[in-house]
């Protein structure tokens, strides 16, 4: 069975646009997918990335278009300027953690409703009530979201650590099990040759 990592944020616009076509890939190949969701402020800080708010303005005027063309190509509902964000990543990853710590749950879905719920549903991730409510509709414990904070907070952080030593600078980036960096969800087809090979 493959292994292919996934370096992303809960905030990340680009990470939610490739989930659809990533599942169907995870499905066609028979993938293992290990989630290794990050700070990725501290990524760009690390790697020379900018922040979307400290751009030019001609650059998140570009991004704003790009987002609402490539959601409609994907055929997904998507709010460009969403009500809450930036938020604080932190809760929704820690989640997401300790769910795949646990397992017993569908962790894909869990990641696509905490995406969808900031970038389609105008929800605050940061929220307890909204990861409880995303931890539950995948299939795990909601409680979840109050234990293990500390283990999420040094696997977080580890993340970080683990992305910049394979060469990660922005999300979603995928990492297969022999080291080859995929960055992008346009880059999916990309992914899907090298594993075929």
């Amino acid at each position: 069975m493959p292994v292919v990592e996934v370096y992303f944020s809960t905030i990340s616009p680009y990470t939610y646009l490739a989930l659809p076509r990533f599942r169907a890939l995870e499905k066609a190949r028979g993938l293992e997918v290990v989630w290794k969701p990050l700070d990725i402020v501290a990524l760009y800080g690390r790697t020379g990335g900018t922040p979307p708010a400290a751009r030019h303005p001609s650059r998140q005027a570009y991004r704003l278009a790009d987002l609402a063309r490539q959601a409609q190509r994907a055929g997904l509902p998507i709010n460009v300027e969403p009500a809450f964000f930036p938020t604080n990543p932190a809760p929704a990853s820690y989640a997401i953690i300790a769910a795949q710590k646990a397992g017993g749950g569908d962790l894909f879905a869990l990641v696509e409703a905490l995406l969808c719920a900031c970038w389609a549903e105008q929800k605050n991730i940061a929220d307890d009530g909204v990861v409880k409510a995303a931890l539950s509709a995948a299939g795990f414990d909601p409680t979840l979201a109050d234990s293990g904070l500390f283990a999420g907070a040094e696997i977080y952080g580890r993340n970080l650590e683990q992305a910049v030593q394979a060469g990660v600078f922005g999300a979603p980036s995928f990492v297969t099990e022999d080291g080859a960096l995929f960055w992008g969800q346009d880059r999916l087809d990309d992914l899907a040759d090298h594993l075929a090979r």
